[in-house]
C-alpha cells in the first residue's frame, strides 16, 4: 500500500513497512520537540550567537544545528560530505546548507518529504560528527558529565 500526504511531492511515495511509524505521525516536528531533544545530549548547550531568532545548539562549544525561532521552517544540520549529495538527491527537504559550507551543512525543511524519524537521525547524525572532530581533551571532559 502507497500513502502520499497532500503537500508531499510524487516522489515521496513510500510503503507502509518502509517505517515503523504510523503515517499520522511521519510530520508533526515542532520547535519544542526539536529544542528538547537536541538538549538532550550529552555537553549540548544553546544559544544566540548570530542575532536574536536563530538558536544554536552546540556540543562542548562547537555548532552541530541551527534553526530560526520565529518561523521553524527548516533546520542546518552537519552532515558527512560523501552522504549530503546523496540525501539532497532522495528528499526534496534536502538542500545545501543555507549561509553554512554546502560541503558540510544540509538545510532540512520541516514538515516535507523527510519524515521526522529521520530529521532525528540526522540530528543524531551531526551531534556525533561534531563529537568526533573535538579535540581529546574536550572529549574526555564530555565524557565525564553526567547524562
Amino acid at each position: 500500500m502507497l500513502y502520499k500526504a497532500t503537500s508531499i511531492p510524487q516522489k515521496s511515495l513510500v510503503k507502509d513497512s518502509f517505517l515503523s511509524l504510523e503515517i499520522i505521525n511521519w510530520f508533526k516536528m515542532n520547535i519544542e520537540e526539536y529544542r528538547d531533544y537536541c538538549l538532550a545530549k550529552k555537553g549540548v548547550t544553546e544559544g544566540f550567537p548570530f542575532d536574536q531568532k536563530t538558536l544554536v545548539f552546540k556540543v562542548m562549544g562547537k555548532m552541530f544545528a541551527l534553526t530560526d525561532v520565529d518561523g521553524f521552517k527548516s533546520v542546518n544540520l552537519k552532515c558527512n560530505p560523501d552522504n549530503a549529495l546523496d540525501l539532497r538527491e532522495q528528499f526534496h527537504a534536502v538542500q545545501p546548507g543555507y549561509h553554512m559550507s554546502k560541503k558540510h551543512w544540509n538545510t532540512v525543511t520541516i514538515n516535507d518529504d523527510a519524515p521526522d524519524q529521520k530529521i532525528y537521525e540526522w540530528i543524531d547524525d551531526s551531534y556525533d560528527l561534531v563529537v568526533k572532530s573535538l579535540t581529546k581533551k574536550l572529549k574526555e571532559e564530555l565524557k565525564l558529565m553526567e547524562e
